[in-house]
């Protein structure tokens, strides 16, 4: 009868991984893969931010965001990697697992999320009492450098040293590994939307024009795309600061890559203060398979070349950066790798 109990619970159960990022969360399920990949806002109705409130989340709430009527908020549960508004959060949760799971889990899945490495016992309590509120029968947490190094297949277990940088929406990570464990790491608290946020900066105080998160990132991918000695030109559009009208400025290429340089330079450093931790031994193993790029904001175009041109060191980008995290998450829920979860 006891080794009948686990076969039970596994069939009348479900076992999920989430990655919850600053700018999307993605859940897997065990036999079906990545089933939901989704902006991580909750939009709801007035001030009320529980389920009863709730008018959309995931993709129907990300196409709301700036466009909002009165009476209604489009919120962002996380900011900088970690829970900022733990109703939000939940409510978010509880839609997106409901959805994964579908009609056949009778009890409450076995959820793995991956967490920014460094994240205080306090921050990790939140996520864990989030996860548990939203519908979730246990509850184990990983670190999402080692998550990010076994979704790309790395042998996290050799004594050889590998070097992970995961770039998301909110939060920067990089970790030297080696036998299964992080020798040194580091978190810096931004990401891809800090380069956002430098573009709405650069546009407001150099152009007087007031935009929004999602026309900073298409300036963004479109004009870092531009070729090498070429000075492109993207159309921004948005509300003149002065007379309140709409107005369309022509921004060109040098000024998007000037604007995001600061939070780039940030990045950069936090690899090198990680280089300057390591072992030599482990460093030798670094110089020999390059550091693994992941992480949605890794897929900025020529952010890989600046590294690689800046740090001296070979980039190998993940083959899909935005599922690192949560593809490794599944791995060490399936093999059971209790060392590894929280």
């Amino acid at each position: 009868m006891s080794e009948l109990l686990p076969a039970i619970t596994s069939w009348l159960s479900t076992d999920m991984a989430i990655d919850m990022g600053t700018s999307n969360t993605r859940v897997y399920v065990k036999n079906r893969g990545i089933v939901l990949r989704e902006p991580s806002v909750v939009t709801v109705r007035g001030d009320d931010t529980d389920s009863r409130a709730a008018i959309a989340v995931g993709t129907a709430a990300g196409t709301m965001l700036g466009r909002t009527p009165a009476g209604l908020r489009s919120i962002r549960p996380l900011r900088e990697g970690v829970i900022a508004d733990f109703e939000a959060a939940e409510v978010m949760l509880r839609s997106l697992m409901r959805r994964a799971m579908g009609k056949r889990a009778i009890l409450g899945p076995r959820a793995v999320l991956g967490i920014p490495y460094g994240t205080t016992d306090l921050e990790q309590r939140a996520i864990r009492d989030c996860a548990e509120a939203a519908g979730a029968g246990s509850v184990s947490l990983v670190e999402a450098p080692l998550a990010a190094a076994m979704g790309a297949e790395v042998d996290i277990t050799e004594p050889i040293g590998h070097m992970i940088v995961d770039i998301g929406g909110g939060t920067t990570q990089v970790a030297v590994i080696s036998m299964a464990g992080i020798v040194h790491g580091f978190s810096l608290r931004m990401g891809g939307e800090a380069m956002d946020d430098a573009i709405t900066r650069h546009m407001s105080h150099e152009h007087g024009l007031a935009i929004g998160a999602r026309t900073a990132e298409n300036a963004k991918l479109h004009l870092t795309r531009a070729r090498k000695g070429t000075d492109e030109r993207w159309l921004v559009k948005g509300r003149d600061l002065e007379s309140g009208y709409p107005r369309a400025v022509e921004v060109r290429a040098t000024e998007i890559r000037s604007a995001i340089d600061p939070p780039i330079r940030k990045i950069l450093e936090t690899i090198h203060r990680a280089m300057e931790k390591t072992p030599p031994e482990l460093l030798g193993d670094i110089v020999d398979r390059g550091l693994l790029l992941s992480g949605g904001a890794a897929l900025v175009p020529r952010l890989d070349e600046e590294i690689r041109r800046v740090i001296g060191l070979p980039v190998v980008m993940a083959e899909d950066p935005f599922s690192m995290v949560v593809m490794g998450s599944a791995k060490a829920l399936a093999r059971k790798m209790n060392t590894l979860l929280k």
